[in-house]
C-alpha cells in the first residue's frame, strides 16, 4: 500500500486557512502593525546565573505564584477563578475543546473580530455563526438581539465570542450589551469575552470581576499587549473556579514554561505594574497626537472605531471621498517595502473597506509614519 498523506490527514486540516500573522508580512523597519507595545516590557528581569531558574526542573503546572499575583491585580476573588496558558490563544482554543463536540457543535462569532476564533474552530471542526457588529458609521457595537436571535435558532451553539475592545475596531462592548446576552435564559452555553487590550482604556472596563456573578462567562487577557510581553506568551483566562477547573485539567502538563512565568511573575511586582502604567500614559497620548494629524490629510476619510486600544484604524478615500481598498493597499504596501514603516492592511473586513490599522508607536515613531503618510497622502 502506497502512503497518501492526503488520504489520512483529516478533510477539515487539509482545507484549513490558517490565520496569518502580521510577521508573515513584512518583518523589518518600524512595525506598528500588530498592536505590540512599542515603549517595551514591563520588566527589567535579567536571565543569569545567580536567577535559581532550576532550569533543569519542570516548571510549576500549577502557575501558583503567578495566580496570586494576577488575582491581586485583576481584583479577581480566588486563584481558583484563574488558568494560565499560552497566550490567549490556548484559552480560545480549550474553550472550543471542552465545550463543543466535533462535527456537530458551533461557535458564535461577531465580526469584524479577531481571526483565530474561526481558525480554532476550524482545526477542531466546529461550526461557525456569523452575526455581524453594527458597523454603521464605524460603531463596531454588537446587536444583542441578533445574537439572541441566532441562539434561540441554534441550540449547537455552545461558546458565544465577544471582543472588548475589539480587533481589528478598537472598540470597547456596552456592559449592558453584554450582560444582555449573558442573562439571555435560552442559551445554556459559555460567553467568552477577549479583553486582550482592555488596559489601554482610559476608563476601567475590565469584566473580570463579574465571574462571581454570573457562571457562564469566561474573560480572557495577556501580557502582550499592555505589559509589552508579547515575546513570552503568557495569557490568562478568568471565570467560575468549575469552568478554571477543568481548564487546567485539560492542559497540557507544563504548558507555560519556567522562563516565560519567571518574566511573568517580576512584571507583576509592584515596579512593573507602575512601569506599565507609565508605558499607558505614553500610549494614550500618542495614540491622541496620532488620531489628531491623521484627520487633517485630505485622503483620511474617518478614523474608525472608538479609540479604545492601542491602535487606529484610518480609513483611505479617493478623489471622491469614497472608501477605497486599491488606494489603501497601495499605500499599506508603499509604506512597507519603500518607506520602512509597516502597518496592516484590513480593507478586507465587514465595515473597514479602505482601513489601514495602525499600531501606537514611540514618539519617534509616530512622526516618521506621519511623515511618510503626509507624502503619500497629500
Amino acid at each position: 500500500m502506497v502512503f497518501s498523506l492526503s488520504s489520512i490527514v483529516r478533510p477539515n486540516i487539509l482545507a484549513l486557512t490558517p490565520y496569518r500573522c502580521a510577521r508573515d508580512d513584512y518583518d523589518t523597519g518600524i512595525l506598528l502593525d500588530a498592536n505590540e507595545n512599542s515603549f517595551g516590557p514591563a520588566t527589567k528581569f535579567e536571565f543569569n546565573s545567580d536567577a535559581n531558574l532550576q532550569l533543569e526542573r519542570y516548571p510549576d503546572p500549577h502557575q501558583t505564584e503567578l495566580k496570586k499575583l494576577l488575582k491581586d491585580f485583576r481584583n479577581v476573588p480566588s486563584t481558583d477563578c484563574f488558568f494560565v496558558g499560552v497566550g490567549s490563544d490556548e484559552s480560545i482554543d480549550l474553550a472550543i475543546r471542552v465545550f463543543c463536540q466535533p462535527a456537530r457543535d458551533k461557535i458564535l462569532i461577531c465580526p469584524p473580530t479577531y481571526g483565530m476564533y474561526s481558525v480554532c474552530a476550524n482545526i477542531n471542526d466546529i461550526g461557525i455563526v456569523k452575526v455581524p457588529l453594527d458597523v454603521s458609521e464605524g460603531k463596531f457595537s454588537i446587536v444583542p438581539s441578533e445574537i439572541k436571535k441566532a441562539l434561540a435558532a441554534d441550540k449547537t451553539i455552545k461558546v458565544v465570542f465577544l471582543c472588548s475592545p475589539g480587533n481589528p475596531t478598537g472598540t470597547v462592548l456596552r456592559e449592558d450589551d453584554i450582560k444582555e446576552v449573558l442573562e439571555f435564559e435560552e442559551y445554556a452555553g459559555v460567553v467568552l469575552v477577549d479583553e486582550a487590550y482592555v488596559d489601554f482604556c482610559k476608563s476601567p472596563s475590565s469584566i473580570a470581576s463579574w465571574v462571581e456573578k454570573y457562571p457562564n462567562l469566561i474573560v480572557i487577557q495577556t501580557l502582550s499587549k499592555s505589559f509589552g510581553l508579547a515575546g513570552i506568551r503568557v495569557g490568562i483566562a478568568i471565570s467560575s473556579p468549575d469552568i478554571a477547573a477543568i481548564f487546567n485539567n485539560t492542559k497540557a502538563p507544563y504548558n507555560v514554561s519556567t522562563l516565560a512565568s519567571r518574566v511573568a511573575i517580576s512584571a507583576l511586582q509592584k515596579p512593573g505594574i507602575e512601569k506599565m502604567a507609565d508605558n499607558l500614559q505614553n500610549i494614550w497620548r500618542q495614540r491622541d497626537v496620532l488620531i489628531s494629524a491623521l484627520k487633517t490629510f485630505p485622503r483620511v476619510g474617518a478614523i474608525l472605531g472608538g479609540n479604545d486600544a492601542n491602535f487606529v484604524m484610518a480609513q483611505l478615500v479617493n478623489s471622491k471621498g469614497e472608501p477605497d481598498n486599491d488606494f489603501a493597499f497601495a499605500v499599506y504596501r508603499r509604506l512597507a517595502e519603500s518607506e520602512g514603516v509597516v502597518v496592516r492592511f484590513r480593507g478586507s473586513e465587514l465595515g473597514c473597506k479602505g482601513c489601514l490599522r495602525i499600531s501606537v508607536g514611540t514618539d519617534q515613531e509616530t512622526l516618521i509614519l506621519l511623515q511618510k503618510l503626509k507624502f503619500l497622502l497629500t
